[in-house]
Order: C-alpha cells, then sequence, then structure tokens
C-alpha cells in the first residue's frame, strides 16, 4: 500500500466513503453535519457557563449567526461537484479557520468548533497544501487561548513548534493512511466485481462450449457410425449376397448349396451381432449406474475377459462428478485406445491411469504392445479420439515407436457437473 497515491488528492472523505452505501456512506452524511452539531455543542457550552452580559451575548450571537450561515453554505448546502473543487475547498477552510478563531478569542469554549477545521484542511488540494492547512489550525487552536500565536512562539517557541508538528503530522498521516486502505479497499472490491463479472462469463462459455460440443458429438457419432457400417455391416450384406448367390447356382448340388448357405447364415449371425454392437456404443451405459472410476473399471475388466490381455485401472486425486460429456468422452476415448490395442498392438499388458486435478482431468492409456510410427493414417480410430477431445477444449497427445508400445494422454477440462446431474 503506497501513502504517495494519495497526494494531490483529498484526504477526507474517502473515495470509497463518497461512492458507496453503508457505513461509509453514512460517515460522509455526517462529516457534513459536524461543523454546526460542533459549534452548537460549543455554544450550548457557553451558555451554560453564563457571567456573560448581554452585549458579550449580543456580539458573539452575530458571530455564531454568520458563522452558521457560512458552514450552511459551505459544508451542508454545498452540492457535492462545488465542494470537490479545490478552490471551494480553500474557501471553505479559510471561512472556517477566520470565523473559528473569532469565537475562539471571544471564548475558549469555541475551540470545540474550531476541530471541524482539521476535516476542512483535509480536503485540500494537494496534499502539501492540505498539511499546511492543518500546521495552520493546529497553530491557532493551541495558541489562541495562550496570548496568540505571536505570543506564543515568542515566550516557548521550541514547546509550541514541537506540539504543532506532532499534531499535524499525526492528523495528515492518519488522513493519508486512511484514504490509502479506503482506495485499497475500493480496488479490492472493484476486483471482486471484476473477477466475479469473469467468472460468470467463464461459465456462460464452458456451457456454449458444452453445448456446441453436444452437437460437435452427434455428427462425429454419424461419421463413426457410417464408417462402422461401411467397415462391417455392409461388406457383411455383400458377403452375404455372394454366398447365397453361389447357393443359387449350385442348387443341384447340395452339398455345395448347404456349405454356401451355411456361410450366408453365420455371416447374418455376425452382421446381426456387430448392429447390436454399434447400438449400444450410442449411450454410454456404463456411467448410468456408476462412478467414471468404476465405470473405467469395468470396461477395462470386461475387454481383459474378451481378450485375454491384463488391463489394470489406477485413479490419482480426489474424484469427483464432471460434466456427463466430459466423462462420456473420457469412457469413449478408454473404449477406443483399447479397440486400437486389441486390433494392432498385439500387446502382453495395458494400464489405464486416470488423474484428477483441480482444472483438468487427465486419461493416460500405455500398453507394451508392437507400436507404431504416429503420423497420418488411414484408420479412424485416433483422429475419432482426438476430434472428441478437442471438440472439449481438451489436447490428446500419442507416443509411440515400432516395438517400444504406444501411451495415449487425454488432458480435459474439469468441468464440474451441474447441481441436477450430480444430485
Amino acid at each position: 500500500m503506497s501513502l504517495e497515491a494519495g497526494w494531490g488528492r483529498p484526504m477526507w472523505p474517502p473515495e470509497s466513503a463518497r461512492s458507496s452505501v453503508g457505513w461509509q456512506l453514512w460517515l460522509y452524511r455526517i462529516e457534513r453535519v459536524l461543523a454546526v452539531l460542533l459549534l452548537v455543542v460549543a455554544t450550548a457550552v457557553s451558555l451554560g457557563a453564563g457571567g456573560r452580559d448581554g452585549h458579550w451575548w449580543a456580539i458573539t450571537g452575530a458571530w455564531v449567526a454568520v458563522t452558521t450561515l457560512w458552514v450552511l453554505g459551505t459544508v451542508v448546502l454545498a452540492p457535492a461537484r462545488l465542494r470537490e473543487r479545490p478552490a471551494f475547498a480553500l474557501l471553505t477552510f479559510a471561512g472556517i479557520v477566520g470565523l473559528g478563531s473569532v469565537l475562539e478569542l471571544r471564548d475558549l469554549t469555541y475551540v470545540i468548533f474550531m476541530i471541524y477545521a482539521f476535516l476542512a484542511a483535509m480536503r485540500l488540494r494537494p496534499t502539501w497544501l492540505a498539511f499546511g492547512g492543518l500546521g495552520v489550525t493546529s497553530l491557532l487552536i493551541n495558541t489562541l487561548g495562550n496570548g496568540g500565536p505571536v505570543h506564543a512562539l515568542r515566550e516557548r517557541p521550541g514547546i509550541w513548534i514541537t506540539i504543532i508538528v506532532v499534531q499535524t503530522a499525526t492528523i495528515g498521516g492518519g488522513g493519508l493512511l486512511s484514504a490509502a486502505v479506503a482506495r485499497q479497499n475500493e480496488e479490492r472490491r472493484r476486483m471482486l466485481d471484476e473477477l466475479a463479472a469473469a467468472q460468470a462469463e467463464n461459465e456462460g462459455l464452458q456451457r456454449q462450449l458444452l453445448s456446441q460440443a453436444r452437437e460437435a458429438g452427434v455428427l462425429d457419432e454419424r461419421h463413426r457410425l457410417a464408417q462402422e457400417i461401411h467397415d462391417t455391416l455392409a461388406q457383411g450384406f455383400t458377403g452375404i449376397i455372394t454366398q447365397l448367390e453361389a447357393a443359387a447356382l449350385a442348387k443341384d448340388e447340395p452339398a455345395e448349396w448347404q456349405r454356401h448357405l451355411d456361410s450366408a447364415t453365420a455371416l447374418a449371425r455376425e452382421n446381426l451381432t456387430a448392429a447390436r454392437r454399434s447400438v449400444r456404443a450410442l449411450h454410454p451405459e456404463h456411467l448410468d449406474s456408476a462412478t467414471l472410476p468404476d465405470a473405467l473399471a469395468g470396461v477395462a475388466a470386461r475387454w481383459s475377459a474378451r481378450t485375454g490381455v491384463p488391463a489394470t485401472v489406477t485413479t490419482t486425486g480426489a474424484p469427483r462428478p464432471l460434466h456427463p460429456e466430459i466423462e462420456s468422452t473420457v469412457l469413449r476415448v478408454t473404449q477406443e485406445a483399447l479397440s486400437n490395442v486389441d486390433k494392432h498392438a498385439a500387446a502382453g499388458r495395458v494400464g489405464v491411469t486416470l488423474s484428477y486435478m483441480d482444472d483438468d482431468v487427465t486419461l493416460d492409456v500405455r500398453d507394451d504392445g508392437a507400436g507404431f510410427v504416429p503420423g497420418p493414417g488411414p484408420g479412424f480410430g485416433l483422429p475419432g479420439m482426438r476430434r472428441r477431445v478437442q471438440r472439449l477444449a481438451g489436447t490428446l497427445h500419442v507416443e509411440s515407436e515400432p516395438g517400444g508400445g504406444t501411451a495415449i494422454s487425454a488432458v480435459l477440462p474439469a468441468v464440474p457437473a451441474p447441481p441436477e446431474a450430480s444430485a
């Protein structure tokens, strides 16, 4: 916190009090009527003291009336914009100090009113002028009851100068510190408001991103299904037609006819199994009744049972519910990676690691299989995984070399599950 930031600005009241609500705003309002209040208190104390004749009260009352009008015109009723002007602040201070000095000379009890001159001085700009006003106020308050400034400084200059300097430095330093703290609090409040706005905007962008990802996912699923139909069902139907046509040509040879018919039947069963597998793949049903780590463990266990290759699943960090699109993508990438291992790697072991971090969730799938040279290829597995991950603002990295196994790492933003999804 730097006090230099207050130089050239009024030390009182703090800017945050002039622009905010709550106790600071009430403090600012009290400051506007404090001069009248102090003047009333000083007059009441003077009246209570007694011992004054009518002539004295007539003159003093006139000065009190003039001072009241001055305070009302320059402090209480003056528009805020006018009070902020340096020239008007200097004029206000000069009137307060001059009228207050006259009243204090007539009765020392009006030193109570002169206290307000310290606040009026702290409104002056630049700061050196405010310190000068504080010094003048301190000089008058402390010496008017001791024969006046000239007499007091002539008799005991060291004592009075020390008192004035200490008082001025204390009040002025406190004013600068208060203004600096108020500005710092206002800056913190502004930064918190900006942070809250940025967080709300970020949440909106995340929702928009996930919505776009969902739309892109539909197109991606259509592309995947089209390729799968071409690679499996279409080829299977072609084989069935071929076998049935061959059976028609061999209808005079019962054994050959039966062989082609059996082949067509087997192909039909295989195609039915493939079609059912494609339908099941449209929805990650494993996540309906299990957490993501449990779902990955189930996928790996079923894959190991089918392929005979050991697959272990390890979870690090604190598991927590993530957005369904994030969890579905992690599950799909795992399934596709294991499918690639089964088709191409000839691996003896597979390790799957799911890592929960503060802002990201990471999936690593490693095998000790044949490996390959990463790069563009005719397959659809890796490009499909990369598209899935990138549409959710994630990244996919592949490390492999012939004979050195393969490591696939997917990093996705750890977007928390919406309340309705995690309930």
